[in-house]
């Protein structure tokens, strides 16, 4: 049985391991192996690859629908769906899936990326920024990028990177040292390379950019180190900054006056996630994390704007419209940047545009995405009890789910969710269900001091994970209606469920545990069809695509120890990234 001391220590792990595993790199000891010239950390296309298509373009990217030879987009489209056209994967018919190719990173560490497919070349992305191009049909290795990231990485929970963005002939990459990197997809040379923020100071890049017009916009992780949290657009041809957007208001700006004395300053909000656009309307949203310290709120009393919120913006100038705070005073690190659906549905009898989201405190969110407008909360976890939420969508907290420095109370969800934006959740429009998969497990939150110092972690405490440990931690893959927030069906897996979620037209739901196990649903149902076990956790995002009359099914596997243990206790399963194509019989 794992002590609690050893689980509190594994919190510390997460943003201190990989920093003292570079600084040992520093030390003078001669190695005692043999010395081999350095290999290299670039490999060019021999000619240049996927040249049957050409530019993607913004009327691509606009489609709201996935056309079934390419997946360009993170969420799938711009709405977040993650819903393939593909109605050849059925509930009968991925019983007939069978490994078409596999391929490895060579990387340990959690392998969450969502590929992209397009030209008949596949371009992901592993853990520590490894970019591979692949022949999407054979699994060739056509080009490969590893980035040199800077030394004693400020990270807090391992070394993720979620995928690329593609526009016109370039893919383009964020990596953990805060650069954003722009590449020419036919060839892998480098078209620019920006630093968007010093990783000294505690930033880093871990998610896929989203493409907006012209725009490549990203956000910075960071919310562990205190550091003011934003999100930027660039000119994708170029790699010029177009603007800025800071999640945490300056002196004397709007919202300033929800942080007490000058704790704005080192405030977090990181920015890490992904966000959504809508084009009818010109919007683009985006959500923001926890504020910081994450559990020593004393020292910045008030709401804490806008961590923990969902912003709409211009998306031309970074302006925003208007906010909703999930989880005003976030002392849980509730981080409120889970994925975004943008759903045109039925809401009360009367047709109404929505944003929707699963969010990491629990609760299932509707509101009116023309004017942030709260229309409903309910519970989509089996255990809440830090808060409920009030007519107006502000959470009523219970006092004893509070940090305290003696805690005893068992808060739920942890700290993790319910819901993570590290992995995906997906929506199948004619069934009007979203695909929500989550951990069910409770934490002991410890308040503690929180010292700031620019670099180091910036805490106030720490959650003791007393389900992960009792081995009582699971989870659940949940079918929600998507204006009413009720549970269809539930499928229960004994770890918790921390990998993404792939739905196709043929009324199948794809996704994974951290046992290694790959899971295909009925998504009328829940019924598992099948299962494969690829020997490595899942933390990815799934995507479906078919090239010259085959299907493909592609599932990057492998996740990160230290992360598996802190939130489910899960130790044996190995690292290593692989990642699985599977295809249906020619």
């Amino acid at each position: 049985m794992i002590k609690h001391g050893f689980a509190r220590g594994i919190a510390l792990a997460l943003v201190w391991g990989l920093a003292a595993a570079g600084a040992a790199a520093e030390s003078k000891e001669a190695p005692a192996e043999i010395q081999l010239p350095p290999v290299p950390t670039h490999w060019k296309a021999e000619k240049p690859v996927g040249t049957s298509a050409g530019p993607v373009t913004p009327e691509m990217l606009n489609a709201p629908t996935t056309p079934p030879d390419r997946w360009i987009q993170y969420g799938g489209n711009y709405r977040n769906f993650r819903h393939s056209p593909l109605k050849s994967l059925t509930p009968e018919s991925v019983k007939k899936l069978s490994v078409a190719w596999a391929f490895p990173t060579g990387t340990t560490g959690q392998f969450e990326a969502s590929p992209v497919v397009y030209g008949g070349v596949m371009y992901v992305t592993s853990s520590y920024n490894r970019l591979f191009a692949l022949d999407a049909k054979t699994g060739e290795l056509l080009w490969r990028y590893d980035h040199k990231n800077g030394e004693n990485l400020r990270l807090c929970c391992g070394p993720p990177n979620r995928g690329v963005a593609i526009s016109g002939d370039l893919v383009i990459m964020g990596t953990l040292d805060a650069h954003l990197i722009a590449f020419q997809r036919k060839t892998g040379e480098i078209a620019w390379n920006v630093e968007v923020a010093s990783y000294t100071a505690g930033y880093s890049i871990t998610s896929a950019p989203l493409i907006v017009g012209e725009l490549a916009i990203i956000g910075v992780a960071g919310g562990e180190y205190g550091v003011r949290g934003f999100f930027d657009a660039y000119d994708v041809k170029t790699g010029k900054k177009v603007w800025r957007h800071y999640t945490v208001p300056g002196k004397g700006e709007p919202g300033v006056e929800s942080w007490a004395g000058d704790s704005y300053l080192r405030g977090g909000s990181p920015a890490w996630t992904y966000g959504a656009y809508d084009p009818e309307t010109d919007t683009l949203f985006w959500t923001t994390g926890n504020p910081a310290p994450d559990w020593d709120g004393d020292g910045r009393a008030g709401d804490n704007l806008y961590s923990d919120s969902l912003l709409a913006l211009e998306p031309k100038t970074g302006k925003m419209k208007w906010y909703f705070q999930f989880t005003p005073h976030d002392v849980w690190d509730y981080d409120g940047n889970t994925q975004l659906f943008l759903v045109d549905a039925k809401y009360e009898g009367k047709p109404r545009k929505l944003i929707v989201q699963a969010n990491r405190n629990g609760f299932y969110y509707v509101l009116d995405r023309n004017d942030g407008k709260f229309l409903h909360a309910s519970p989509y976890l089996e255990q809440v009890n830090w808060a409920t939420i009030d007519a107006t969508g502000r959470p009523v907290v219970n006092p004893d789910a509070l940090p305290k420095e003696d805690a005893k109370f068992r808060t739920c969800p942890s700290n993790l969710g319910g819901m993570n934006g590290s992995f995906t959740g997906a929506l199948n429009p004619d069934l009007g269900l979203a695909f929500i998969p989550s951990s069910e497990a409770c934490q002991v939150f410890t308040k503690g001091i929180g010292a700031f110092k620019e670099g180091l972690p910036y805490l106030g405490g720490l959650p003791d994970t007393v389900d992960a440990t009792a081995g009582k931690a699971y989870g659940n893959l949940a079918a929600i209606d998507v204006t009413t927030g009720k549970i269809k069906w539930r499928y229960r897996d004994d770890r918790p469920m921390m990998g993404g979620v792939l739905s196709t037209a043929g009324g199948v739901v794809i996704s994974g545990n951290l046992e290694g196990e790959v899971l295909a649903l009925d998504a009328k149902t829940g019924k598992v069809v099948w299962r494969f076990r690829s020997g490595g956790g899942l933390r990815s995002q799934p995507i479906a695509y078919q090239l010259d009359g085959r299907t493909y099914v592609a599932v990057p596997t492998g996740s990160f120890s230290t992360m598996d243990s802190f939130a489910a206790g899960v130790t044996k399963v190995p690292e290593g990234g692989t990642l699985f194509v599977f295809a249906l019989p020619k």
